[in-house]
């Protein structure tokens, strides 16, 4: 890394984070003014608001916009340099064009990383934050919460032999009931188990199950069972039985992970949205340092207009990446594109827009 390096790469960082951070606070502001009324009627002091709201809102929201802003900085940036006639003067000298992108492949890396361990550890913490305010405090009237809150007829399987349903369960309280177990042997019932209540302990981070009847049944006899209590290690724990469809969003990934072996386990519909959100927390962090290199491409020209042009294409090329992810997304959430494919078909097409940009590109 040489001082030119340094230079290239200090623009990029204080550009991308001065950037982010007026964003992050336009941002609290507009939701601010929209949710005062809620705040207000929630009772919490500012200091609630903001550890019980604001800390889940913030990482959130930003984590959205991530690649986009890292787009605009290096665009915005680049743009200034070129203007000024420093990228020409870097070139002039000697330097190579691929050489000249070296501070920018290292800073959109550095992005990539924070964006990567965000995606996974700090992000679905955030919306786990912000999803209980909300769903506590702002949505507590909205009759599909309510819905959600409360779910019934819930049928799963617990491993490879045993079958489970819960005829109610309440995904606040974390309880429910009746619950019955089956354990089947080929094609027959071997054991049946019925309780009456359900509910996670939170200390022991189990199940307990309360007035519970055991039946073991066999050719010739059958046992049966009462007990007062019972604790159970089942391979379920309750978010799992909650029907919120964002539930995705709030787990991190060794979470989300096990989630979708649950589900493939239960045999639910709607795993690849489960899939390519899981996909798609690696692709977004490539997508960071493809969008880099677009950027300085882009910027890097030096052309009558100067920035207005630059961004002008920059957005074009912004929009046209948002529409074939999105497109993406629905044609294997819809239909039967792989979940993996979905994910990262807007990078692969974009490694060639890069690849094309970079060999048009004034050297």
């Amino acid at each position: 890394m040489k001082k030119i390096d340094w230079y290239i790469l200090k623009k990029f960082l204080t550009t991308f984070f001065f950037a982010i951070f007026l964003f992050a606070i336009i941002s609290v502001v507009v939701d601010v003014s929209e949710k005062t009324d809620d705040f207000v009627k929630s009772q919490l002091s500012f200091g609630q608001i903001i550890t019980k709201y604001y800390f889940g809102f913030i990482p959130h929201i930003i984590a959205l916009l991530f690649p986009l802003f890292v787009f605009i900085a290096v665009i915005f940036f680049t743009s200034k340099m070129a203007g000024k006639s420093e990228i020409i003067a870097i070139l002039a000298s000697g330097t190579s064009y691929q050489r000249w992108l070296r501070p920018y492949w290292v800073g959109g890396s550095i992005l990539m990383v924070i964006l990567w361990f965000a995606n996974h550890n700090i992000v679905p913490r955030a919306n786990q934050i912000r999803g209980n305010f909300e769903a506590k405090y702002i949505d507590a009237n909205n009759s599909y919460n309510n819905l959600v809150a409360s779910s019934s007829n819930i049928y799963l399987r617990v491993d490879s032999f045993t079958y489970a349903g819960i005829y109610s369960y309440d995904t606040l309280t974390k309880r429910g009931g009746p619950l019955f177990l089956y354990k089947v042997k080929g094609d027959k019932v071997v054991e049946n188990t019925r309780a009456d209540v359900i509910f996670w302990d939170t200390a022991t981070k189990k199940w307990n199950i309360q007035s519970l009847v055991n039946r073991k049944m066999s050719p010739l006899k059958e046992d049966v069972v009462m007990e007062g209590t019972r604790v159970m290690n089942f391979n379920f724990k309750p978010y799992d039985l909650s029907r919120d469809k964002y539930t995705k969003d709030k787990l991190t990934s060794p979470e989300l992970e096990r989630f979708i072996k649950l589900e493939e386990l239960r045999g639910s519909e709607g795993l690849n949205e489960l899939k390519v959100e899981r996909y798609r927390r690696d692709a977004t962090c490539v997508t960071v340092l493809l969008l880099t290199l677009i950027g300085a491409i882009v910027a890097g020209r030096k052309v009558r207009g100067g920035s207005g042009v630059h961004l002008a294409v920059g957005f074009s090329i912004a929009a046209l990446f948002i529409i074939t992810d999105r497109f993406s997304t629905i044609f294997s959430t819809k239909g039967n594109l792989p979940p993996i494919i979905a994910a990262w078909i807007p990078n692969l097409i974009f490694v060639f827009v890069v690849i094309y940009l970079y060999r048009k590109a004034p050297k």
